[in-house]
């Protein structure tokens, strides 16, 4: 078993910053790409950044240029800092691993923007 722990969600101004933190803990080293996924209110979920082990990330188009993700690999724990954040952004956050039998999910952490 994998366990996430998000932390680093709030509410901020459009045009304003937030850094979000998720830390694995329990079987680490079965985990290969991590990430974090959004999910707005009436709205499915969707990838938001992606990394992988070897530190390859992946973005949404609507937050390239804005939002870098990163992955400590010593620390079991994979960042995502959100500049120029809009109110479009406003959304539960979920951090997420992938073994090669499954995937983790954290419990989500809200981010609000506000206009």
């Amino acid at each position: 078993q994998v366990q996430l722990v998000e932390s680093g969600g709030g509410l901020v101004q459009a045009g304003g910053s937030l850094r979000l933190s998720c830390a694995a803990s329990g079987r680490i080293f079965s985990i290969r790409d991590m990430g974090w996924h959004r999910q707005a209110p009436g709205k499915q979920r969707e990838l938001v950044a992606s990394v992988t082990r070897g530190g390859i990330t992946n973005y949404a188009e609507s937050v390239k240029g804005r939002f870098t993700i990163s992955r400590d690999n010593a620390k079991n724990t994979v960042y995502l800092q959100m500049n120029s954040l809009e109110p479009e952004d406003t959304a539960v956050y979920y951090c997420k691993a992938d073994t090669l039998v499954t995937t983790y999910w954290g419990q989500g952490t809200q981010v609000t923007v506000s206009s």
